[in-house]
């Protein structure tokens, strides 16, 4: 017998709102007293972030919806552009935690202002921002994304990715550094000296290194490269800052097309 369909609907809404968005979808295919209660707005409304509404206020195109429930989704399955393009927004489908990719305009890349000589700045048809960063000759590779904790979901570990293409005949990108810092916390210097290895190509590298991080095809279709990751335990701990560097090496490097810096949950 289901014994949940003998509940009311608001004491099925009540349990359904301490579990997750994940666990409340499931729950409408184990017992049909749960189904009206799944479709209800105050469920939905609950797995949104506390601080919605001053995001929806940011929105650079409103974005209508005929219940809270497909609210939900379309931040999980379609980004939405906010203050003034300079960031995107989305929702972690299993949990509703928030995620932001920093467009790469927002992004500190040394040498991309002003020199289009190193680095130009293109429009691209497959980028959700109205720009992306085309390098086209450095020697000298540095790009950081700044991000502050309190506009992330606290109690929540995160990871960080650079979000990118390869143009055809790209090179010198076949090793690189990255690393994660709280800024008030780490000093440059000290962040340096603990950076990950990575490598933007897909290909063997041609110096095998242990341990190496390697670049993910993305559903989008571009690729992602993990810079770091970090727990913002209650959303106090300032700016956080993501980097990837080849500062060492310096010979010449180019074909890297920057769509932007994402944050989102483990």
């Amino acid at each position: 017998m289901d014994y949940f369909r003998l509940l009311p609907e608001g004491c099925i809404s009540d349990i359904l709102s301490f579990t997750s968005p994940k666990d409340a979808v499931i729950s409408s295919t184990i017992s049909k007293g749960f189904n009206s209660a799944v479709e209800s707005d105050v469920i939905w409304e609950k797995f949104l972030p506390e601080d919605f509404q001053d995001i929806a206020s940011r929105y650079v195109s409103m974005r209508v919806c005929s219940s809270k429930k497909e609210l939900y989704f379309s931040l999980c399955d379609s980004p939405v552009l906010i203050d003034g393009g300079k960031l995107s927004f989305s929702l972690d489908k299993k949990t509703g935690k928030k995620c932001f990719m920093i467009s790469a305009r927002e992004l500190a890349i040394t040498w991309a202002v002003d020199t289009p000589w190193y680095w130009e700045w293109i429009s691209h048809p497959d980028s959700r921002f109205s720009e992306v960063a085309h390098l086209k000759a450095v020697s000298w590779l540095d790009i950081r994304g700044t991000i502050g904790t309190q506009m992330l979901s606290k109690g929540t570990k995160y990871v960080t990715y650079l979000v990118f293409k390869l143009a055809e005949g790209h090179e010198g990108l076949e090793i690189a550094n990255a690393v994660v810092r709280f800024v008030n916390r780490v000093s440059d210097k000290e962040a340096e000296e603990r950076a990950s290895v990575v490598t933007l190509v897909g290909k063997k590298v041609w110096r095998r290194k242990h341990n190496m991080k390697r670049p993910q095809k993305r559903v989008d279709g571009w690729m992602e490269i993990e810079l770091g990751s970090f727990s913002n335990d209650t959303g106090d701990d300032g700016d956080v800052e993501a980097r990837l560097m080849e500062i060492k090496r310096l010979h010449g490097k180019g074909g890297l097309i920057v769509q932007g810096m994402e944050f989102r949950p483990e």
